[in-house]
């Protein structure tokens, strides 16, 4: 069943997309978040995946708007290569390129989970060795030298700077990449929009 399943959603594709430039500006959108969604999967850290979820669903929702975008387009210049159709003052090289970008910042915002993944990762560790060394006999300091605050606690009473801004930088990075991958999409709409009444050789 899988197989067909398969056969039948690449036919589709090639249908509603072409073998040229929309269908892979689509693909490659789509790959970009099939992989966000894949890093996160793998995210441990609870500050981290709560913040992280959300984003996932809104680029999720961007997929069929791009799908609409580059189905729009192939219908008004169907594309078989490389080459990016002609079109009146070039608009459709402009609807294009805002897809490029689209694709490249979705690619960054999973390379942004990744980094935040790994920053929360190291974090934690920090954290979890310093418990660990709480009373244990030989480190410096007596058997309270792992409470917060004391020497070789690794942060004070409200933890470290550091450490508290760990997950939180790396969830900044996140929503400002999901941002910007929406505005492309929309100007990408807007293109097409304002364009509307003219077909690629007008």
């Amino acid at each position: 069943m899988g197989f067909f399943s398969d056969y039948r959603a690449t036919r589709r594709d090639e249908r509603e997309l072409g073998e040229g430039v929309w269908r892979r500006a689509h693909d490659r959108f789509k790959r970009g978040l099939d992989r966000y969604h894949q890093i996160l999967e793998s995210v441990r850290d609870p500050e981290l995946r709560a913040a992280a979820v959300p984003v996932a669903n809104d680029l999720a929702d961007l997929l069929p708007r791009v799908r609409a975008v580059c189905m729009e387009a192939h219908v008004r210049a169907p594309s078989r290569s490389q080459d990016i159709p002609h079109s009146t003052d070039g608009y459709l090289s402009d609807v294009h390129r805002q897809l490029s970008r689209a694709g490249n910042s979705m690619a960054q915002a999973a390379e942004a989970l990744t980094m935040a993944r790994f920053a929360a990762g190291s974090h934690a560790r920090p954290v979890a060795s310093g418990l660990a060394g709480e009373g244990t006999p030989g480190l410096a300091g007596d058997g309270a030298s792992g409470l917060a605050g004391e020497p070789g606690s690794g942060g004070d009473a409200a933890g470290s700077p550091e450490q508290l801004s760990a997950p939180s930088q790396g969830v900044s990075a996140i929503q400002r990449r999901s941002a910007v991958v929406t505005e492309y999409v929309t100007a990408a709409e807007r293109l097409l929009g304002e364009h509307a009444e003219h077909s690629p050789e007008d």
